[in-house]
């Protein structure tokens, strides 16, 4: 079991990556190991979320694309709401094209995603090429990329050689990427940030074959750094009262965790 149990602030010193040392020490500072996954379908509905779950989390994750009246003005106000709440932006894109593909994904269209997420996700399997072109235009920004290694959905396809190889991928670009979308550690490194969605409250799994694991499982078991929280906030009668109870939750296990 890899499970590292160095505090986030000292886990900062190792990273190559500027954008995973902010995100450790935003954490330490903040103390809170919380993303919301903010899956809404209207501008006005994610900032209002970003404007009122922003104290309690350290990364905010989108699905710009899902945006039914997107506007470049939408991600102007996030920024200032990512500003004025201390948190980092994760655009959920998963890219998952050849290098030169993907850069002008990230870089232009529509969305200009690098211009204002501070993190990229990506899927390894096209191979080093895809993570060449996104850190071209990365790399100037100080933004950081996640590999997708582990997803939480049941019959998913990935095997333990799937994620070794794109641990080893990571690695030949530590000052770019900056950890994985995982369910268990991949690494005794301690700059790796372990990030784990499907977490709520209560083991569980939706009808689309998504597997819920605690945040407790997540931090202590798997070796998680931040757990990703979606519909168990969002589609609470109190987003607000369950948002921190889940950013208890991830601290008091990564205390405990520590303490070990």
């Amino acid at each position: 079991m890899i499970i590292s149990r160095n505090t986030y602030a000292e886990r900062a010193h190792y990273c190559l990556s500027p954008i995973a040392k902010n995100l450790f020490q935003l954490m330490d500072e903040k103390k809170t190991n919380l993303a919301l996954s903010a899956d809404v379908t209207s501008a006005q509905q994610l900032l209002k979320l970003a404007d009122l779950l922003g104290p309690e989390i350290c990364v905010l994750k989108t699905h710009i694309d899902i945006i039914e009246d997107f506007t470049p003005e939408l991600t102007q106000q996030l920024r200032k709401l990512a500003l004025k709440h201390r948190f980092l932006i994760f655009e959920d894109r998963k890219f998952a094209d050849i290098g030169n593909t993907v850069k002008h994904q990230y870089e232009g269209g529509m969305y200009h995603i690098a211009d204002w997420a501070d993190i990229v996700n990506a899927h390894s399997l096209p191979g080093p090429g895809i993570i060449k072109g996104l850190a071209e235009v990365g790399r100037k920004k100080n933004r950081g990329l996640i590999l997708l290694a582990e997803m939480s959905s049941a019959g998913h396809l990935i095997n333990s050689d799937y994620m070794q190889s794109t641990l080893k991928m990571a690695e030949q670009f530590a000052d770019f990427v900056i950890g994985f979308i995982t369910q268990h550690a991949l690494s005794k490194d301690p700059h790796w940030i372990n990030l784990t969605p499907g977490v709520k409250l209560e083991d569980d799994q939706d009808k689309f074959g998504q597997q819920y694991v605690t945040p407790m499982k997540a931090i202590m078991e798997h070796g998680s750094d931040v757990i990703i929280v979606g519909r168990g906030i969002i589609k609470a009668n109190d987003p607000l009262e369950e948002a921190q109870k889940y950013r208890e939750k991830g601290w008091e296990s990564y205390l405990q965790r520590c303490r070990k």
